[in-house]
């Protein structure tokens, strides 16, 4: 990876970003996309888009969204403990022992606490915490000390960052899914620099907001853009580790390439089109199949208005909704470029109304 699409990306995943909190990561996003677009907007709900031919009728939506799963707090007590609810889907267990930021008039570190082992009676041992059994402790012995800096409203990251593992690996906290949001930039950077796009076909990198929370920045800008066609991309789970059934949910390995979804969420025109384009550029690809809708900005986009033509591209990722996701490199660059040779495929006539067609 380049040197300056790897700071980019350090960048942008170390910024704390949890859903209805983006506009960090959006300035972040914002500063990268502006030295290769024609133009760059941001809606009222907050989605970014960074656009090339922008007066083209044909227009072809990229999606990432760049929000992340966190904290918010609730209530601040009398002796200065701080209480919290989730933003999107957490795994109870995780947060136990933690440290995290707190995201407040300045930024305040915090440890979230839990009665320890030794006072546990069984019942309690054999279960795992509720969200709101536990607190998040910054050393406060007042409510008035806490609310010096921290306010109910604010929110909490974990204190991970973006590390690089050995060979093409690396971990982050909310790789889901500012990878998303670095894979649609990327395609647009290799779309302006490498060329091959048709003059007449405008492309719309959107880095969407509140997906983890209901795919609802995809909704608006979606609405708002009117595009024809379009292609989300998020991560998807590695299924190539200890306890995890291939026989209940495929095959899908890090480090093979990205994943292109087949099923009813997906146009099988978009489908076809981006596994030639794999073929033609030599770039791996899996399939990944999922039986209805998805989790993903795709879902929403392809019943925007009368409907989209969408496909859905992912990349491998481990430990999903935790502090260390991991995910490869390399498969994240051949995201970005199958993305941009898509897009290269799209003419003013291309006709997305699935039909009985040959081949793949």
């Amino acid at each position: 990876m380049r040197d300056e699409s790897l700071t980019f990306l350090k960048e942008l995943v170390n910024t704390p970003s949890p859903s209805g909190y983006e506009e960090y990561a959006a300035e972040v996003y914002r500063a990268y996309t502006s030295a290769f677009s024609d133009e760059i907007t941001t809606d009222v709900h907050g989605n970014v888009a960074a656009i090339l031919n922008p007066k083209a009728e044909m227009k072809v939506m990229l999606a990432g969204h760049m929000d992340e799963i966190g904290f918010i707090i609730h209530y601040i007590s009398d002796d200065g403990l701080i209480y919290f609810s989730g933003i999107g889907g957490h795994d109870s267990v995780i947060p136990v022992g933690q440290r995290v930021w707190i995201h407040g008039t300045k930024r305040v570190p915090g440890i979230i606490g839990r009665k320890a082992v030794h006072l546990l009676d069984d019942d309690e041992r054999k279960k795992k915490p509720e969200l709101r059994d536990l607190w998040i402790d910054v050393g406060a012995a007042t409510r008035a000390e806490v609310e010096e800096f921290i306010r109910l409203g604010d929110v909490v990251t974990f204190q991970y960052e973006f590390e690089k593992l050995m060979g093409d690996r690396a971990t982050a906290r909310g790789f889901d899914n500012k990878i998303g949001s670095f894979i649609v930039a990327e395609a647009l950077r290799l779309l302006k620099t490498d060329g091959g796009l048709d003059p007449n076909v405008g492309v719309y990198a959107v880095a969407t907001v509140q997906e983890e929370i209901g795919l609802r920045g995809a909704r608006t800008s979606s609405f708002s853009i009117a595009p024809q066609t379009g292609l989300a991309v998020d991560v998807n789970h590695a299924i190539d580790y200890p306890t995890v059934s291939k026989t209940r949910y495929g095959t899908l390995d890090i480090g093979k390439g990205p994943s292109v979804m087949r099923g009813a969420n997906a146009n099988p025109i978009v489908f076809r089109m981006v596994c030639e384009a794999a073929k033609a550029d030599e770039i791996p690809y899996q399939v990944d199949v999922a039986p209805g809708g998805t989790g993903t900005d795709g879902n929403a986009m392809q019943i925007n208005r009368g409907g989209m033509a969408v496909g859905i591209l992912g990349v491998p990722l481990r430990y999903m909704h935790t502090p260390c996701e991991l995910l490869s490199l390399t498969d994240v660059e051949n995201c970005a470029k199958l993305m941009a040779a898509y897009c290269r495929r799209v003419r003013p006539d291309t006709d997305f109304t699935p039909r009985v067609m040959k081949g793949i």
